[in-house]
């Protein structure tokens, strides 16, 4: 097992599979991981900026305190990840079609990041933020979102029915996502 600690790579193409690695306080710049397989990896405090880690089997591996800046993290099932700590943040990032679903990551934020079709099926994602976001067609089901944060970002329909939604916030533009399901026209 390899141990990297306060190291950064850039502009490093993955071409092999990572397993066991431990990368503590590492920086990622530029990286390409897309299509490869990173698993039992564990990643403490680290930051990926402007890399592509679209469709990276993450099976089993931890993820603690890892912020994604600018990445392409498309069709990524982060919910293979190790359940015991899962802690991360996205800043301009595209996870259209990644998967979150039965994730516990309460106090996530989300910020201008592209979600469409991503699946919060049984997540907890209380107080989270989603900060000018797009969630078109993202799914949300048992989904438990008290004390979100959602007036600033758009396109989600959210039943209210079939999820914990006290104290969540919503702008009035999203409004109509919340009573869709009562098939309603609402003028404007």
């Amino acid at each position: 097992m390899a141990i990297y600690e306060d190291k950064h790579f850039e502009n490093l193409i993955y071409t092999t599979e990572q397993t066991q690695e431990v990368f503590e306080n590492c920086t990622f710049s530029k990286c390409d991981f897309s299509n490869q397989r990173l698993y039992s990896c564990q990643f403490n405090d680290c930051s990926f900026s402007d890399c592509n880690l679209s469709m990276t089997d993450l099976s089993q591996s931890t993820m603690n305190n890892v912020r994604f800046k600018n990445c392409k993290i498309l069709g990524v099932k982060f919910n293979h990840c190790h359940d015991f700590i899962f802690e991360v943040s996205f800043d301009n990032c595209m996870l259209d079609y990644s998967s979150f679903e039965k994730r516990k990551m309460s106090k996530t934020t989300f910020k201008n990041s592209s979600l469409k079709g991503v699946d919060f099926g049984s997540t907890d994602i209380r107080q989270s933020k989603f900060i000018g976001c797009d969630l078109s067609e993202a799914i949300f089901y048992n989904t438990n979102i008290q004390g979100a944060d959602f007036s600033s970002s758009h396109n989600y329909i959210i039943d209210l029915n079939e999820n914990q939604v006290k104290k969540a916030r919503f702008s009035k533009d999203g409004l109509a996502g919340l009573l869709q399901q009562f098939d309603i026209v609402i003028e404007h």
